[in-house]
């Protein structure tokens, strides 16, 4: 019995400390991973969104954006975003295949050509639609297209958040790092 005790008591002990004795990398992707599964289950979603681009003058332009998202269980997401105004941009369409570790497949519909344009998985750092967000931004964040590190925990209001640094696994990503 005494044996029985002692074993539990030092699992008790045992266990947190095993938290600490986690590396960096191995925190950071916990993080991830608890965080991926969190959003797990959400089917679909639809958003109506305004994009506000800045030019360096401080002139504003805005785009009336509808995106919707279906969830795909064992692969990446997939996303349709509308451009419904202004009207040159009106009926240009972006449609995101995500993938985990393969490059996501986008094309680009632009209503102007009547053209639909496969955007290239090597050329997914330019600028989307004149903004400062990149054509791979577009995609889901997979879990499995980036390797991780724990950085530190800071308030976010009266919550705590965990502050980590992901890289991107595939070579011919825009990002050598994020901060987030």
């Amino acid at each position: 019995m005494f044996k029985i005790k002692s074993l539990i008591l030092l699992t008790c002990i045992a266990l947190p400390m095993s938290a600490f004795a986690q590396s960096p990398e191995e925190r950071g992707l916990e993080i991830a991973m608890a965080a991926k599964a969190y959003d797990k289950g959400f089917t679909d979603f639809t958003a109506n969104m305004i994009m506000t681009l800045k030019n360096k003058s401080g002139q504003t332009s805005k785009r009336l954006i509808r995106m919707r998202t279906l969830e795909v269980e064992g692969d990446g997401d997939k996303s349709l975003s509308i451009f419904d105004e202004p009207a040159d941009v009106k009926g240009t369409k972006m449609l995101t295949y995500s993938h985990g570790l393969e490059p996501d497949d986008q094309w680009l519909y632009l209503p102007a050509l009547k053209k639909v344009k496969r955007i290239s998985s090597r050329n997914k750092s330019g600028p989307f639609m004149g903004s400062t967000y990149a054509f791979e931004d577009l995609g889901s964040q997979e879990v499995e297209k980036y390797t991780y590190k724990y950085l530190r925990e800071e308030a976010c209001g009266e919550m705590t958040c965990y502050v980590i640094e992901r890289y991107p696994a595939y070579k011919f990503s825009g990002y050598t790092r994020q901060v987030a």
